[in-house]
């Protein structure tokens, strides 16, 4: 070493204070700013459900909306640090932080945005986030390039290759993430997390006018140059669109996953949490020095678990949900490491750091936009899912090289083939699943041999799952499925039970509504259909119905019904009732009033209307009081907490006669929704009682469900017979229960309760 690189080393690594205490610095800051970020999401996230439900689709949207503000702070970052001297560059950092903070601070819904629209609902959505908290989220969605730009200036020994930073960042947003459900959510209502973050905001505007006087001190005149020719090479077009697709097919996949999981595997509350957490951790674990040993680890155990990935998807609801999660998660884990290893070991100079992490962010949105927006439009299930699964694999270290080897002309032909194959399925019918069943398993291990054998062969692993894709996931409905429709808020599909005697409508895991349309002697059901699944007679909701007509003393009742399902609630009316039921997805009115599928609601209450809209804003719109106000706007175990609040209860009895009574479906595989209940009905002084109710056997063949429904009303008078009835219970909260208002909810709780039930 010369004894010009000498003192530069002492210089940097020792002798000047301030380049020692960079490091320290900007790691610190990167983390703050990157924790600011993943913890904004579901705060605001969670203010927006009082207007637009808690549907896993409001996340997705979310999501992309944060993604796309994410590559406008890449953008920003990168003009800063191409156009003006980091000296320069620190202060118009400053003064636009310093306005968005007096402008733009505390976090709320913006005025003026009252309730969305029948359709377009996403776009809406994100007008709203833009308007709210859009400002905010850019003035830090920059801070993690922006400020390893400015480390690469500062001259300390690890300035020249500042990519490790990048796991700081991301590991500040895995412990945002982890923290939120389980600390934040739990402790502090909306409006302190709102003024806690306000405060982090302003530590970071602290945080970054430390570094400045850093940078102020030892600032550099060009970033140090990584030491290998590889890396400092120019940057070709060639490498963004390598760094464009490798950012968007995790991306894409983290979207996809989810909406699998929680439709097609288990409806588990927070399952979402695992595959983000997991994406964030990729970039901690990818975005380091040394990690070449593991990148070539995950490339060799890819098709291993692209292997486990198809015969859960084969075997579907025959292999356990925990062993079916964990093979998906497990994929996703381990295609999204070889991306990101791809990433890290294609990245630039750090001159070109800030255009890097804009390629990411672009690669980002796409995936984002495609398994979010595109993809509901597109396909009429979660097609995205296996699509991007095959995509994964094109990401492998060698695949373009293959195609490449392979050659256009014949690229192009395997590729229309694999279209025609699938329209043909399409067209006739006919897919590799209408064999028997020998057949079709041999066929699909003689894919997963193929998947095995092409480990180090990226043509055959290519062709064997775009094999997978054909013969199983073609767009093709299962026998016994009459109708299969995605909307905004959920895949649903319309089928036949095994014995043809009555039809479901299915979400995904969960069944919200049947209809027997044949007697056992195979005749069919003339008139009014008998309410069935979670309603049957002799159920709760039977009992709950008819005490509420003897309180009115015989009268017509007034009913008004938060969900609709198939209609099955609405052959509990009776000559004189005026029912109105309130529906926030068009699509399961379109399936309700479709007699080819279902003859509930047109047979039982062809005249009572249906309006569009989330319930509890459209209950407020209703004019006069009803008798009974039925609460049942579930969607595959997504807790709807809006409808659940102390707040929701009050609009619940401003709509309510003075002898009224309210119902509620409390149902849930993974929560005890009894405490809230109580405790929302409690300062209301609202007397309440609770029953569950058994099936007789399995809902395709006795048409009856279990369901948990709470019965709550002004006075124990308004009950009627359930007051005193055998099986209801009565409702209280336990004294440790903490009400959830528009303002504080924490659905940890119920799910430790649940969790804790015998």
């Amino acid at each position: 070493m010369s004894s010009i690189e000498t003192s530069y080393d002492m210089a940097a690594g020792r002798a000047n204070p301030a380049r020692v205490a960079a490091l320290p610095l900007f790691a610190l800051a990167i983390f703050v700013s990157a924790f600011l970020l993943f913890s904004v999401q579901p705060l605001f996230t969670k203010m927006v459900l009082p207007v637009l439900g808690g549907t896993p689709a409001v996340w997705s949207v979310a999501m992309v909306f944060f993604q796309g503000v994410l590559l406008l702070g890449y953008g920003y970052a990168h003009l800063l640090n191409r156009f003006l001297d980091p000296r320069r560059a620190v202060i118009v950092h400053l003064a636009m932080m310093a306005a968005v903070f007096a402008l733009a601070l505390p976090i709320g819904l913006a005025p003026g945005w009252g309730r969305p629209p029948a359709d377009g609902e996403a776009f809406w959505l994100i007008g709203l986030f833009a308007a709210s908290v859009g400002l905010p989220f850019f003035a830090i969605a920059g801070n993690g390039p922006l400020l390893q730009a400015w480390f690469a200036r500062t001259g300390h020994r690890d300035a020249a290759d500042p990519y490790f930073l990048y796991g700081a960042s991301n590991l500040g947003s895995f412990l945002a993430l982890l923290s939120y459900p389980f600390v934040i959510e739990p402790l502090l209502p909306l409006k302190a997390q709102s003024a806690v973050w306000a405060g982090g905001f302003a530590v970071l505007g602290g945080l970054i006018t430390l570094g400045a006087l850093v940078l102020a001190r030892t600032v550099r005149a060009e970033p140090a140059p990584v030491q290998t020719a590889r890396v400092a090479a120019p940057v070709a077009h060639a490498d963004r669109l390598a760094w464009i697709g490798l950012a968007a097919v995790p991306s894409g996949l983290l979207v996809a996953l989810t909406a699998h999981l929680s439709t097609d595997v288990a409806a588990v509350p927070l399952l979402w949490v695992l595959p983000l957490a997991l994406f964030l951790l990729t970039f901690v674990l990818a975005f380091r020095d040394g990690g070449a040993r593991l990148h070539r680890v995950m490339v060799a155990i890819q098709p291993l678990m692209l292997v486990g990935v198809i015969f859960a998807m084969v075997l579907g609801a025959r292999v356990p949900w925990p062993l079916a999660a964990a093979l998906h998660v497990g994929f996703f884990f381990v295609a999204t490491m070889v991306c990101h290893g791809e990433l890290y070991r294609r990245r630039p100079a750090a001159a070109h750091l800030t255009e890097f992490y804009v390629m990411l962010s672009v690669g980002g949105v796409i995936g984002g936009i495609f398994a979010s927006l595109m993809a509901p439009v597109m396909f009429n299930s979660i097609l995205e899912y296996p699509l991007l699964v095959c995509a994964a694999v094109l990401c492998r270290p060698g695949s373009t090289a293959a195609l490449a080897r392979l050659g256009w002309p014949r690229t192009l032909a395997v590729a229309g083939l694999f279209v025609v194959l699938v329209a043909v399925q399409a067209w006739t019918g006919l897919t590799a699943k209408a064999l028997p069943v020998i057949a079709y398993l041999l066929v699909v291990c003689a894919i997963g041999a193929a998947v095995l054998l092409g480990r180090s062969r990226p043509a055959l692993l290519m062709a064997g799952a775009a094999a997978f894709l054909a013969v199983s996931q073609a767009p093709v409905m299962p026998a016994g499925t009459l109708a299969r429709e995605r909307s905004f808020f959920a895949v649903h599909e319309v089928q036949e039970t095994p014995s043809g005697q009555g039809r479901l409508l299915v979400h995904g895991v969960t069944v919200h509504g049947a209809e027997r349309i044949r007697h056992p002697d195979g005749s069919a059901v003339a008139g009014r259909p008998e309410p069935a699944s979670y309603y049957h007679r002799g159920g709760p909701f039977g009992e709950a119905i008819d005490a509420a007509r003897r309180a009115n003393e015989g009268r017509p009742l007034r009913v008004a019904a938060i969900g609709l399902g198939v209609g099955s609630l609405a052959c509990y009316s009776a000559p004189g009732d005026a029912w109105t039921f309130l529906e926030i997805d068009p699509v399961v009115v379109r399936i309700a009033r479709d007699t080819r599928l279902f003859a509930s609601l047109t047979r039982c209450a062809p005249d009572a209307p249906v309006v569009v809209g989330d319930g509890r804003l459209t209950l407020a719109d209703q004019t006069g009081r009803f008798d009974l106000i039925i609460v049942d706007a579930f969607s595959s175990d997504a807790i709807p907490v809006h409808l659940l609040t102390r707040e929701a209860f009050a609009a619940y009895l401003d709509r309510l006669a003075p002898g009224g009574s309210l119902l509620l479906h409390i149902s849930n595989r993974n929560m005890d929704l009894r405490p809230v209940v109580a405790a929302a009905a409690a300062p209301q002084g609202l007397a309440g009682r609770v029953r569950q109710g058994a099936a007789d056997g399995s809902i395709g063949e006795t048409f009856t469900a279990a369901a948990l429904v709470a019965m709550v009303a002004r006075d124990a008078h308004a009950l009627g017979p359930v007051a005193d009835a055998a099986g209801w219970q009565p409702l209280a909260a336990p004294d440790d229960f903490r009400t959830w208002t528009d303002d504080y909810s924490n659905i940890i709780d119920p799910i430790m309760r649940r969790f804790r039930q015998p």
